[in-house]
């Protein structure tokens, strides 16, 4: 069935079809749009058909459209394939992932800066980051008002100058440069929110133009022994 979102319309835009996906504008607190939908089809099957030999690896088109498929694995294909070619068509370049786990980041303890921690994602031109997850553990957003930017947290603030040994005035550009501001911590009895299965989503992305905060995000744990189908760009 469709997900609720009634309790995020303030950060949440819903709509139904493509279209209005890709041409409602991020503005105020609205930062994150998601195309509602329950697909049919068996997309595990696809899943199940791919022998995959690293942690994440993208599916290749032309070995997806030569799968032999049930049916309901075939009404899955479809979905994937015209969901990849709407996205081609709108000048975004999607890739369809199958994925056991993301690289953990160990660098820093104190601040791990991989997909699992809530982030936001940049660029340096107008964009927006797209994303479904067809099978597996769908992903996770918070409210940017339940969010704490991290460098901001004292504790790790300190931890972050012992790393830094430059000037004082370049520490914050240090930050930047090594990615470290793009990451978020969850406030206290905040209120998690997950994508769904078969939704697509549109967020909000940190860029000169934006007219709107980025929407924090992250990748879920996966189940053990459970892969994830995404497509995500």
């Amino acid at each position: 069935m469709k997900q609720d979102l009634s309790p995020f319309v303030s950060q949440i835009q819903t709509v139904s079809n493509f279209e209005s996906l890709v041409s409602t504008p991020f503005l105020g607190e609205m930062n994150a749009i998601c195309w509602n939908r329950k697909l049919e089809g068996d997309f595990a099957e696809i899943v199940d058909k791919f022998e995959i030999t690293e942690n994440l690896e993208e599916i290749d088109l032309d070995e997806l459209r030569d799968l032999k498929l049930s049916q309901q694995g075939n009404l899955a294909r479809e979905i994937l394939l015209n969901d990849y070619q709407l996205l081609k068509d709108y000048g975004a370049s999607p890739s369809l992932n199958i994925i056991e786990f993301y690289e953990r980041d160990d660098s820093f303890p104190f601040f791990p800066t991989d997909v699992y921690s809530y982030h936001v994602d940049r660029s340096p031109i107008p964009t927006a980051t797209f994303l479904c997850t067809y099978f597996g553990a769908a992903s996770e957003l918070i409210s940017n008002a339940e969010a704490e930017q991290k460098v901001l947290i004292p504790e790790i603030r300190e931890e972050l100058r012992k790393l830094f040994h430059g000037k004082e005035e370049d520490f914050d550009a240090f930050l930047t440069e090594n990615f470290f501001d793009l990451h978020y911590q969850a406030k206290p009895a905040a209120q998690i929110i997950h994508l769904g299965i078969g939704n697509m989503w549109r967020l909000a992305v940190d860029h000169p133009e934006s007219n709107c905060l980025p929407c924090v995000h992250r990748a879920p744990k996966e189940k053990i022994g459970e892969k994830r189908l995404l497509m995500i760009c």
